[in-house]
């Protein structure tokens, strides 16, 4: 291997430059990109992350002249999506030895992809540590950054932090390192950061949290330049860029809803306390002995509004619809709007409240623009909650309001 490859001892960066105008999630990369994948040849011959899908012929056989593949002992998979997992089939077949080293999430996404039922996987959970001879790996679960099944590797003896579409770039750089570049890569960084990781704020500063006592010395990303040079200064970045800006602070929210048992209150509440983890100021109401005129103002002045209700009989509750006719004559047109609540059957309360909001001039948070905006698949707009209980329910119910915050915010 050439010298320049080399991160440190023993460890290299086996990956592919795209100079192409890549297209890349709508976008056109204009600057082209790099799919960084790395082996440490220790005694347990290790390679974390692949290229993407369409390389990976040409990613095999450049590996044939540094490595004997049956001796490859892991493979590393921080993250499924096929520019970072893409070339996974080609290298293990080739590599019949190789045990696949991932979480459980992605376990089941690589099985779905490739039908890899009979391939050997460690599935390891968060902290849990590989010593692949001469060399010890720890690995961080860092959900939803920018999916769900992502983590991140760190190789403790060396210092170096792999974490896959964290701290990235989109540019085609034969530098490689960010030392060795002529000119400014923060711009890149940062727009990297705001395409690809900035709906998933409160994701990054629960990262930040976990690496903060890690040493690390070098960033070696699945894009763009590793970063060897003023390591701390990106970081730190990351976590300024992840604050939420102060202009954003007078966003409002509003809360209303109908409950027969508590159960739909309750979820109110939880996806209250997910609105204010991204400093949006919420109201709840509960819309049982409230006339429109009451609540008019509020709706007026918010720039989000929820409303739910409990099913009885396939309908809603109380005065929820009542409520409801009179909102959607407002002019809405600067509002995003959404349904909720629990039920115990087919919840059909919650979709009729959706179609009303459909008939208005709001703009309506639905699954399909969670997923285009986030890439999150795991909650569903509008919010239905069967049997509501305090551990599954709540959890979701909050993580929907951080989302729903961020979209906001966004």
């Amino acid at each position: 291997m050439k010298n320049n490859l080399l991160l440190k001892d023993n460890i290299y960066w086996i990956g592919k430059i795209d100079d192409r105008k890549v297209p890349f999630h709508r976008l056109i990369l204009e600057k082209g990109t790099t799919y960084n994948s790395y082996l440490l040849k220790t005694e347990k011959p290790t390679i974390i992350d692949t290229v993407d899908i369409m390389y990976s012929r040409e990613f095999v056989e450049n590996l044939k002249e540094h490595i004997n593949l049956e001796d490859l002992k892991y493979i590393v998979i921080n993250h499924v999506e096929p520019d970072h997992a893409g070339a996974l089939p080609a290298l293990l077949n080739k590599a019949p030895n190789a045990t696949i080293v991932t979480n459980a999430k992605a376990q089941e996404l690589l099985n779905g992809m490739f039908k890899f039922y009979d391939k050997n996987y460690l599935i390891i959970k968060d902290g849990d540590s590989l010593d692949i001879g001469g060399k010890t790996l720890k690995f961080l679960e860092t959900p939803y950054l920018h999916t769900e099944e992502t983590m991140i590797t760190y190789a403790l003896e060396d210092k170096i932090l792999f974490p896959c579409d964290i701290f990235s770039s989109h540019i085609a750089t034969y530098d490689l390192f960010n030392d060795l570049s002529k000119d400014d890569i923060d711009e890149d960084f940062k727009v990297y950061y705001k395409l690809i990781m900035s709906p998933h704020r409160n994701y990054v500063k629960d990262m930040i949290g976990k690496i903060k006592n890690l040493e690390i010395e070098i960033i070696a990303p699945s894009h763009g330049f590793i970063l060897r040079k003023n390591v701390e200064k990106y970081i730190k970045l990351y976590d300024n860029m992840s604050d939420i800006p102060t202009e954003n602070l007078s966003k409002k929210a509003l809360i209303l809803y109908n409950s027969m048992t508590g159960n739909t209150g309750k979820i109110g509440g939880n996806i209250s306390e997910g609105l204010r983890d991204s400093n949006i100021d919420t109201t709840v109401l509960n819309l049982k002995s409230l006339s429109f005129e009451e609540i008019k103002e509020k709706v007026i002045e918010s720039d989000l509004i929820l409303i739910g209700s409990s099913t009885k009989y396939g309908d809603m509750i109380g005065n929820t619809e009542e409520i409801l006719k009179e909102i959607i004559k407002l002019d809405l047109s600067d509002k995003y709007l959404a349904a909720f609540g629990s039920y115990g059957w087919s919840g059909e309360a919650i979709e009729i409240i959706n179609d009303y909001l459909k008939n208005s001039n709001g703009k309506v948070f639905d699954t399909s623009y969670i997923i285009k905006v986030t890439s999150d698949n795991s909650i569903k707009l509008p919010l239905r909650v069967r049997f509501y209980n305090d551990n599954e329910g709540k959890k979701l119910s909050i993580k929907t309001g951080r989302i729903l915050g961020e979209l906001l915010l966004k």
